[in-house]
C-alpha cells in the first residue's frame, strides 16, 4: 500500500519506519492467506487479519482490498505473461520458461491448488471466488507459443495450447501422484516430457519456412 511521501515521491508503507517489524507483519499476513486458502476459503483482508492476530486497521495498511492481498500471495493472479522483460525469440525456449514457472507454482502452492481444484469440481461452489482457478495458464502458454501463429494459424495454435495444458497442471499432477503413484518429482518430469513431445510433434508438422526466432540476414 502507498501511504507516505518522500521528496514528493510516494513510497510503499513497508519501506519506511520500522521496516523489519513491518516485514514480519506482512509475512504473517501472507502466511495466514496461504493457511486459509488450504482450507478452501478465499479470504478477505478481515479474515486474514483475524487469523494472523493482527488488527484490521493494520492489515489494511498493507493490503487495500482482497485482490491486492491475493495477488501478493499468488503473484501469478495478475500476470499476463511469465516470460519476463526480455523473452527469448525461440518458441521452445519460451515454452520452457512458462513450464518452469507453472511447475514452481505447483511446488510452492500444491495444497492451495488442490483445494481450488476440489472446489472447482463441486457443482455448488461459487466459481467466481476461485481466483487461482481462472484459466491463466492458457494465456501464458498462448503467449509463449505466439511466434508459431503466423505458420500455424490461430485454430491449430489453440489446439496445441489446450493439448499442452491438458498434460501440464495441477489436474495432471494430482492424477499422476494420487492415482498412478508417482512421486511429485517424477510426476513433474513426466508432465514436462509430455508437453515437450506435443510441442515437438506440432513443430515437425509446420509448413517449411524460415526458422522461427531466427534473425533475417541483412545485405550490406
Amino acid at each position: 500500500m502507498i501511504l507516505k511521501y518522500r521528496n514528493g515521491m510516494s513510497i510503499p508503507y513497508e519501506s519506511s519506519g520500522r521496516t523489519r517489524q513491518k516485514s514480519r507483519t506482512r509475512a504473517a499476513l501472507l502466511a495466514a492467506v496461504h493457511d486459509l486458502l488450504r482450507t478452501g476459503r478465499t479470504p478477505t483482508v478481515d479474515d486474514v487479519a483475524e487469523a494472523a492476530g493482527i488488527s484490521r486497521t493494520t492489515a489494511y495498511r498493507y493490503f487495500r482490498n482482497q485482490h491486492e492481498l491475493l495477488a501478493a500471495a499468488h503473484p501469478e493472479i495478475d500476470a499476463r505473461s511469465l516470460l519476463g522483460s526480455n523473452p527469448p525469440a525461440d518458441p521452445e525456449a519460451r515454452l520452457d520458461v512458462v513450464l518452469a514457472n507453472i511447475e514452481q507454482q505447483i511446488v510452492d502452492s500444491e495444497p492451495a491448488l488442490r483445494t481450488a481444484l476440489r472446489l472447482s469440481l463441486d457443482p455448488s461452489a461459487d466459481r467466481t471466488r476461485l481466483l487461482v482457478r481462472q484459466g491463466r495458464a492458457i494465456g501464458w502458454l498462448t503467449d509463449a507459443l505466439r511466434p508459431l501463429r503466423s505458420r500455424m494459424g490461430d485454430r491449430a495454435l489453440r489446439r496445441l495450447v489446450l493439448a499442452i495444458r491438458a498434460t501440464f497442471g495441477i489436474e495432471a499432477f494430482v492424477w499422476l501422484t494420487d492415482v498412478a503413484g508417482l512421486s511429485g518429482a517424477d510426476a513433474l518430469a513426466l508432465m514436462r516430457q509430455s508437453a515437450k513431445r506435443l510441442f515437438a510433434s506440432a513443430r515437425r508438422e509446420l509448413p517449411r519456412g524460415p526458422a522461427i526466432g531466427a534473425k533475417k540476414n541483412r545485405r550490406g
